[in-house]
């Protein structure tokens, strides 16, 4: 049987002064692609005039409401940028949020109280705030796509997964919605500051919890949900 040989491992490349002394750059980020205008170009086709997006923001939040915001573009306009809301920093939400708000052919929001969510749960309480989207718009859409799944009890409407992505008008919403939102939830916290909601907005970070184990919950806190009625279980 033959001696196996053990092959030398080849030797280590060493950097050179001069290479050892050129900074590493961070990579630049690349900002999020702009949701497409497809679904809406299919409809304008067809004859549909008015497309209304529409998205909500706020389901997984212990406190605050859902808010709901539709959009209705003007045949071909668009926004540079315009993507999922969670994607964008604050203030480039900002600065869409006025433009849209500003230039679209038509907007509005509406919203579910923490008591409405707790009566008829979140998915309830944001179909119940689609339907008032809906109802405050100055005019019956043409067709009204929105972000997710099907919506029982909402008028007759094309679900799309991932809407964010795949609508501009879904897209615009979600920014309206989430800005929209986000400034009610900085107000709220001037009220109750202890539980820092213009940071957290209601979501269940680690300081809310504490908060909310510490001084318990207010009268904007969602006392169906499970981390509001019960925190903590002193378990150790």
């Amino acid at each position: 049987m033959p001696t196996p040989v053990s092959m030398p491992s080849p030797p280590k490349r060493t950097r050179t002064p001069a290479e050892s002394s050129v900074p590493t750059l961070p990579r630049k980020r690349s900002a999020p692609p702009t949701a497409p205008l497809d679904l809406e170009i299919d409809g304008w086709g067809d004859g549909m005039e008015r497309i209304a997006g529409m998205d909500e923001v706020g389901c997984a939040p212990l406190a605050g409401p859902v808010v709901v915001a539709a959009v209705v573009l003007h045949e071909g306009q668009s926004f540079d940028g315009a993507t999922d809301s969670k994607l964008l920093s604050p203030a480039r939400r900002e600065e869409l949020a006025g433009r849209i708000r500003g230039e679209v052919r038509a907007w509005v929001v509406a919203a579910a109280s923490c008591r409405e969510i707790e009566r008829f749960n979140v998915r309830g309480a944001t179909a119940l705030a689609m339907r008032r989207a809906v109802a405050r718009l100055p005019f019956e859409p043409d067709l009204l796509l929105v972000d997710g799944r099907p919506v029982s009890g909402l008028r007759e409407h094309r679900a799309v997964v991932k809407g964010d992505h795949k609508s501009h008008s879904i897209a615009c919403a979600s920014i309206v919605a989430k800005v929209t939102r986000d400034h009610l939830m900085r107000r709220l916290h001037e009220h109750y500051p202890v539980y820092n909601w213009a940071s957290n907005k209601g979501y269940p970070t680690r300081e809310h919890l504490d908060a909310l184990e510490e001084f318990g919950a207010t009268a904007h806190h969602r006392a169906t949900f499970s981390r509001v009625a019960q925190p903590e279980l002193p378990l150790s």
